[in-house]
């Protein structure tokens, strides 16, 4: 019997054990994806600039109507912990405290891509409609332009456009809050 092309898929139950043991640390750069344990990409200085100045328009205008979370986990099923570089959760008191946000509780998740759209794009992004997370921003540093996703299905999302600079987007969970596209972009 051969080996090759057997996996074991992690739980997230295992995954945080797996942390817990110190078999994974907290400064390593790693994400579950449908079982397997994924080293995320290296965050460059554009990138982090990027989700710092995202980071700071949505916390100044939505104020306390939904929560930010930066790179963060959220739950999508046993197999899955995606950290999305940025995540709008609906608010609770207690801050998501005793569990993380799961597709039910995420009004949008942002993934910034100065060296990773392809696997955002093809990986990440089926993987939260699938789950039915709302819409999704792939912020595409290379190509200057922000990629929206909304209309959750299994086989992806129904609704896909992308917006350029001189362009206004809105979220679609808060639509009087209309952004210009260089309030991302830079």
């Amino acid at each position: 019997m051969s080996i090759a092309g057997v996996r074991r898929r992690f739980t997230a139950k295992e995954y945080h054990r797996m942390a817990l043991a110190g078999i994974l640390r907290e400064d390593d750069r790693v994400e579950l994806i449908e079982g397997e344990v994924v080293q995320m990409a290296a965050i460059g200085s554009r990138h982090a600039a990027c989700v710092g100045r995202v980071n700071q328009v949505f916390s100044e205008r939505l104020r306390r109507r939904a929560i930010v979370r930066v790179q963060d986990p959220i739950r999508l099923g046993e197999f899955s912990e995606p950290q999305p570089d940025l995540a709008l959760v609906r608010p609770r008191s207690d801050f998501y405290a005793s569990f993380h946000p799961g597709p039910q509780d995420v009004l949008l998740l942002v993934e910034v891509a100065d060296t990773s759209e392809d696997y955002d794009r093809d990986v990440k992004i089926p993987l939260y409609a699938k789950w039915g997370t709302l819409e999704v921003w792939l912020v595409d540093l290379a190509g200057d332009a922000i990629e929206v996703y909304r209309g959750p299905t299994p086989n992806g999302y129904q609704e896909v456009r992308r917006v350029g600079r001189n362009e206004h987007l809105s979220i679609q969970s808060f639509p009087d809050i209309v952004l210009a596209t260089e309030e991302i972009l830079g």
